[in-house]
C-alpha cells in the first residue's frame, strides 16, 4: 500500500494534467448537451439532450473527487507514511541505551617482574614510529554466492559501499556510499522485496549531498521478514527528476542466535 502512495505522489503532477484535460473535455461536452437541450423542440431529442449533460455533470464530480484523492494522498498520506519511517530508531540509539562496563582485572601489587633475563642494546632502545596503513572498511555479514547484479552502481553520483552486492544483513548496519548531482536536492533510501508487494518503498529521504564516500544514513532490517530484497539509493535534483541511482540486492536473515554456555 505504502508503495503505491509512493508511486502516486511522484506522478501527480502527471495526473493532475491529464485529470485537468479530462475535466475540460467533460465540461465541453456538458456545454454542448446544454445547447442541445434549448436548440431542439422534439421531445426525444431533449431527452436524449438531458441524458448527455446528466451524464457529462455525473463525470465532472468524479474526476473532481479523483483530484481530491490525490491531493489527500500527496499532501496528507505520504507525509504520515514518511514520518513513521522516520521513527526507525538508528544504531546510535540502540547502542546507546545502557551502561556497558567490561570488567579489568586489577594489578596485584605482589607480582614482581625479573629484569634479569632482558637484555637491551642500543638499538632495542631507538623509538621507530612507523605509519599504520587505513584499513578498507570490510561490512558486516557475508556475501551470498552468485548475486544478481547490482544496477547502476558505476556512477560515482550515486554508489554504495554498504551494503554491497549481496551482502546477507541481520543486524543494523551504517550505509555508506556517495549521494551528489548537479543541483542536488535529496537522496533517499528505497527496498524492495516480500514484505513491500513488489515495488519499491521509501524508507528515508536526506537533504544534504554526500559528494565522497561517507555515511549516507542508517538501515535497520529488523522491521522486514527474512528474503531476498532490493535496496535502492535514488538521488534527485531540484526539479524533483532522478538524476542517479544504485540498486544491490540484500539477503534479510534472522540475527545470528548468541551461544549460550552450557550447565554443568
Amino acid at each position: 500500500m505504502a508503495g503505491i502512495v509512493f508511486f502516486i505522489e511522484q506522478i501527480a503532477i502527471g495526473l493532475y494534467i491529464l485529470l485537468g484535460l479530462a475535466i475540460f473535455l467533460t465540461w465541453r461536452r456538458w456545454q454542448l448537451a446544454r445547447r442541445e437541450l434549448r436548440s431542439t423542440h422534439f421531445e426525444l431529442e431533449r431527452n436524449l439532450a438531458r441524458y448527455k449533460r446528466a451524464n457529462a455533470v455525473t463525470m465532472l464530480v468524479l474526476l473532481v473527487e479523483v483530484v481530491l484523492v490525490i491531493v489527500g494522498m500527496q499532501q496528507v498520506v505520504a507525509p504520515t507514511i514518511r514520518a513513521e519511517d522516520d521513527t526507525v530508531q538508528t544504531i546510535e540509539e540502540i547502542a546507546d541505551d545502557g551502561v556497558f562496563n567490561t570488567p579489568v582485572p586489577g594489578r596485584s601489587d605482589e607480582t614482581l617482574i625479573d629484569p634479569s633475563n632482558v637484555n637491551l642494546t642500543p638499538d632495542d632502545l631507538q623509538l621507530r614510529v612507523l605509519a599504520t596503513p587505513t584499513l578498507t572498511p570490510t561490512p558486516v555479514g557475508t556475501i551470498i554466492p552468485n548475486p544478481p547484479a547490482a544496477v547502476g552502481c558505476e556512477d560515482e553520483r550515486a554508489s554504495l559501499q554498504i551494503p554491497t552486492n549481496g551482502l546477507r544483513v541481520f543486524e543494523p548496519l551504517t550505509v555508506i556510499g556517495t549521494a551528489n548531482v548537479d543541483d542536488f536536492a535529496f537522496y533517499r533510501f528505497e527496498i524492495k522485496g516480500p514484505q513491500t508487494l513488489g515495488n519499491f518503498a521509501i524508507l528515508e529521504d536526506h537533504t544534504q549531498p554526500v559528494p565522497e564516500v561517507g555515511e549516507l544514513g542508517q538501515f535497520v532490517p529488523s522491521f522486514y521478514e527474512p528474503g531476498l530484497y532490493q535496496f535502492r539509493l535514488t538521488v534527485f535534483d531540484i526539479t524533483n527528476t532522478l538524476r542517479a541511482s544504485c540498486m544491490v540486492n540484500i539477503d534479510i536473515t534472522d540475527p545470528i542466535p548468541t551461544a549460550t554456555p552450557l550447565q554443568s
